[in-house]
């Protein structure tokens, strides 16, 4: 079984240059018409899933980046759980993807822009600090938030802006 670091030992050495592979993946999206927000999974320093927003391309609610992120590494390492993994999204989870983050124990998330109305990590609530989960999971936001902030506005700002059809 593999051991978690303790926070006080986790490698933080990396965290932007994740950060800028989520961002990479977010414009991916943008370019698809999504909502740009990526996400990587990371393990042993190597990004071992990745994924974007992609609900309207895929007609599939639950495509939310982390959601596809999360499957992509469980299938490559051939397993539901993924202990000692890092993930790295450029917007603060909803209730949604915490709970998938919990259920496949990973054991940190790094995220970029808070995200007021739905954000459950910090903005509406301190989800994963609640008693009754079985898995703790250590979280840090803010890691490149002008960036990963900038890159929504930009999108919904072009979309206002654009006629309806």
């Amino acid at each position: 079984m593999r051991q978690i670091r303790p926070a006080a030992i986790i490698d933080r050495s990396r965290d932007r240059e994740f950060m800028r592979e989520a961002l990479a993946l977010a414009a991916q999206g943008a370019a698809l018409g999504e909502v740009p927000v990526g996400a990587v999974l990371v393990q042993d320093g190597e990004i071992i899933g990745r994924g974007f927003n992609c609900p309207i391309t895929g007609s599939d609610p639950s495509a939310h980046a982390e959601m596809v992120a999360i499957r992509a590494a469980a299938q490559a390492v051939s397993n539901y759980r993924l202990p000692g993994s890092t993930l790295y999204v450029t917007l603060e989870p909803c209730s949604m993807c915490a709970g998938l983050i919990v259920h496949s124990r990973i054991a940190r998330v790094v995220y970029g822009a808070l995200e007021p109305k739905a954000g459950i990590v910090q903005s509406q609530g301190q989800f994963f600090t609640q008693g009754f989960l079985n898995h703790r999971v250590l979280y840090e936001g803010g890691v490149l938030a002008e960036a990963c902030g900038a890159v929504l506005s930009e999108f919904f700002k072009a979309r206002r802006a654009k006629p309806a059809d």
